[in-house]
């Protein structure tokens, strides 16, 4: 396990996170890189220095604890140049330096299983380094040693922004079949009548969980953050018999970089076409309204801002104050209260997801010909049956059905079946 220091610098320049929320957050991002965090240091300065970035006070500081607890890795909460990072590994006589960009790179490759996860974490990867070659001697087999790690020199500085752009090249061509695969996918699930209904929300904050209790996927949840970055799918059906997809999808992060933004575009697509999004909020975490903030400006990214949306107040039964667990259901947009854990509210959670996809459904009388009992099949597989009458020749149904399904009876134009 590599111990690491971080490093948080707050340059009070307006941001609305605190300089110690970020550090926070930042420590929770190690862990879940697999390093032990030995020190913090936590600095304030008006602007970064061009060579360190912070101050010659603060590099003496971090200096003498690297040597004192024997650090393996100086951790940064703010991106830094290809010349910041040379100069402090110089100082640090060759102690990997890294950004926090790096380190969600890292967890995002630990994480990726699926060909799709792998192509677009390997497409951010190289994204990021191939303007950071330039002076520092980045040689590209580091990657094959994970980030930050070393390479040999200058002398293969042209061959590898060669080979990278090739590569960046290539994957951005897989990526785009990915997405034809993906956009077919969509189609046939509409043509299936699959309602969608992505679960979003801060990493960490229930979503995985929650995607088991309501379908019992049996996805293995933990407790760190970005554990989910492959695109999950699981069918459900609703009381109505509306049958509808579940999205668990890649945990959303204050200033998540935009090029990362851009790389996942493929799994985030799934949230832009969605028909319903659940955000799944952390209600025990202080911050969880700079978290719905951060979620907002994914989702404006985007341009999913405006979907319809069902506020899920989790982890409620961490909230031991009563009082605050009311302020937060008048804050928030009539939220639903729950416990994805524990199987609290899962209940409630369906009721609303129905209520909200109500406008899928319609309620249809029917009397069908026997040569046409194709139709009744397609009702009781998509539907929910109200009542049936079994006639001479033919079968009278009162149903509630999907509205695509309706359409599609529609468009037989059968004088001899009667919809009401």
């Amino acid at each position: 396990m590599e111990k690491a220091i971080l490093v948080t610098v707050d340059f009070r320049d307006g941001k609305k996170w605190a300089a110690e929320d970020r550090a926070k957050e930042l420590k929770e991002l190690v862990r879940s890189s697999g390093s032990s965090v030995e020190e913090e240091i936590v600095s304030r300065r008006e602007a970064p220095t061009p060579d360190l970035f912070i101050g010659k006070g603060k590099y003496e500081e971090l200096i003498r604890l690297a040597g004192k607890k024997k650090i393996d890795m100086v951790v940064f909460n703010n991106e830094l140049t290809p010349t910041q990072l040379r100069n402090l590994e110089k100082g640090l006589r060759g102690i990997k330096v890294i950004d926090r960009t790096q380190l969600i790179l890292d967890i995002f490759a630990r994480h990726a299983r699926s060909a799709e996860g792998k192509i677009q974490v390997e497409l951010a990867q190289l994204e990021y380094l191939l303007p950071r070659l330039t002076g520092r001697g980045v040689h590209l087999s580091r990657l094959g040693g994970g980030i930050g790690t070393r390479g040999p020199g200058e002398q293969v500085l042209e061959s590898d922004k060669r080979r990278i752009r090739q590569q960046i090249s290539r994957l951005k061509t897989e990526l785009k079949d990915l997405e034809k695969r993906r956009s077919s996918l969509r189609k046939r699930r509409k043509d299936a009548m699959l309602a969608t209904v992505a679960i979003i929300g801060y990493t960490n904050a229930g979503k995985t969980t929650l995607l088991n209790k309501l379908t019992d996927s049996g996805k293995i949840a933990v407790n760190k953050l970005f554990s989910t970055l492959d695109p999950v799918g699981r069918t459900y059906k609703l009381p109505n018999n509306l049958r509808i997809l579940f999205h668990d999808t890649v945990g959303f992060l204050y200033e998540l970089p935009h090029f990362l933004v851009e790389s996942f575009k493929a799994t985030l697509e799934e949230v832009k076409e969605a028909d319903l999004l659940v955000h799944v909020l952390d209600a025990s975490n202080p911050r969880v309204h700079d978290l719905d903030g951060a979620v907002y400006t994914v989702l404006k990214e985007l341009g999913a801002e405006n979907k319809v949306m069902i506020n899920a107040l989790n982890k409620i039964d961490l909230v031991e104050n009563a009082n605050s667990l009311n302020r937060l259901k008048k804050e928030f947009n009539n939220p639903v209260l729950i416990s994805a854990l524990r199987g609290d509210g899962i209940d409630a959670i369906i009721e609303r997801i129905s209520e909200v996809l109500s406008g899928l459904v319609t309620r249809v009388k029917i009397e069908i010909p026997v040569n046409k009992m194709d139709i009744l099949s397609m009702i009781y597989e998509h539907g929910k049956v109200h009542k049936r009458e079994d006639r001479s020749e033919s079968v009278y149904i009162e149903a509630t059905i999907p509205v695509k399904l309706r359409t599609q009876i529609d468009k037989l134009k059968l004088t001899n079946i009667a919809l009401q």
